[in-house]
């Protein structure tokens, strides 16, 4: 495609559609987090959205900037938040008797350098804790579970110069190419160990939704008749469904678990998704009293993502303290009831929380003016929300 075809595929701005996709993916990681239901990883396959939607805006950059620019420009907005949940983590793991360097010897300290620059896997102790305090023995590993996210997202912006020009002369073949890896590194045929075997697996899996982010920057969706990609998209997803009832793990219909389920699930999805993009500039009916909610988790999606998983690690001995309020015997049958749903009221407020408390460090890493509570309320033009993107 001409250089001049590409800069235009896009309308320039914020795209509320996407906008909504990302918020719609961040509720759902949470509430998955929350109840663990593995059917939700089949009705919206969050992670397989969120890097199709950076995929398209990586593209995006890349096209009106040098490669060494947008680089580097992704890896200041990405490593600073993860800098600052490092700084609260590690500490703590260590005052919960963490003892690594008895344990790893001095190699430790090179792999805690993935807490500066997440290469590989950073590290964390496997229990933590007597198991008597707040938290249970097994919270750092929790915590610690959304930094694969943010391990993978580096390798796409660091090879994503690469991936856009072999994109742009083999579409096809580059868009295809991480599900036949996929294959190969997921389905037992060969084993990658240690670290490097998370990175290609990540990268396998994901890899064909970030290139559908260029397909759908480039403005190839428009090109590719609806019903091709429909019939396409549906039939990897019938695979995927097929693939995954024959390697079904304890943890059920969970496409998390079964890898070349989650790559051509997610990939079908996404281009369906993509497919009928409407490129809002504004979200529509009533959809627009939602705007707040979405600009605010768009604005501080690498903050929420981050410290979700320790919020909701934390609402559970919250809760726990309700049954020591005076008088509340009498309410004790309604408590036991609402258990499993209070995590999901009480996580929310523990993120706003969090939000303000460090949720400023995006806006410094993207060299903006630090914001308490960005979610775009007095703003003066839609203009506005295209700045900073």
């Amino acid at each position: 495609m001409p250089a001049a075809g590409r800069s235009a595929a896009r309308p320039a701005g914020r795209d509320r559609y996407l906008d909504l996709l990302r918020a719609v993916a961040l509720v759902r990681v949470v509430v998955f987090h929350i109840f663990g239901w593995a059917w939700l990883t089949i009705l919206f396959p969050s992670m397989g959205v969120m890097f199709a939607l950076a995929g398209s805006l990586m593209a995006r950059s890349l096209s009106s900037r040098t490669p060494w620019a947008v680089v580097r420009g992704r890896m200041r907005r990405l490593l600073p938040p993860m800098w600052a949940f490092a700084l609260v983590a590690v500490p703590l793991m260590f005052a919960m008797g963490w003892k690594p360097v008895r344990e790893e010897g001095l190699w430790w300290f090179l792999r805690l350098a993935n807490y500066l620059v997440p290469l590989g896997t950073p590290p964390y102790p496997y229990e933590s804790g007597d198991g008597a305090g707040w938290l249970d023995t097994s919270w750092a590993e929790d915590a610690a579970g959304p930094l694969w996210y943010i391990r993978a997202y580096l390798w796409f912006v660091l090879l994503s110069p690469l991936l856009l020009r072999a994109f742009r002369r083999l579409p096809w073949v580059t868009l295809l190419l991480p599900v036949v890896l996929t294959a190969i590194v997921g389905g037992d045929l060969v084993s990658v160990p240690g670290e490097a075997g998370e990175v290609v697996i990540d990268f396998a899996i994901y890899g064909g939704c970030w290139v559908l982010g260029f397909a759908h920057h480039d403005g190839l969706f428009q090109r590719v008749p609806r019903y091709l990609t429909v019939s396409l998209s549906g039939f990897l997803m019938a695979f995927a469904l097929w693939w995954a009832s024959g390697h079904l793990t304890d943890e059920g219909w969970n496409f998390d678990e079964i890898p070349l389920a989650q790559a051509t699930w997610s990939l079908g999805f996404c281009a369906i998704l993509l497919q009928y993009s409407p490129s809002w500039r504004e979200l529509p009916g009533r959809l627009a009293r939602f705007d707040p909610v979405i600009t605010l988790a768009n604005n501080r999606a690498v903050t929420i993502y981050l410290w979700h998983n320790l919020m909701i690690l934390l609402t559970f001995p919250l809760i726990d303290q309700l049954w020591n309020i005076p008088g509340i015997d009498a309410y004790a049958a309604e408590l036991d009831a609402s258990y499993a749903v209070l995590p999901l009221l009480l996580v929310w407020p523990l993120l706003a929380l969090m939000i303000l408390a460090v949720g400023w460090v995006e806006d410094v890493a993207a060299k903006r003016r630090p914001r308490l509570w960005p979610s775009g309320r007095g703003r003066q033009a839609p203009a506005a929300r295209g700045r900073g993107r």
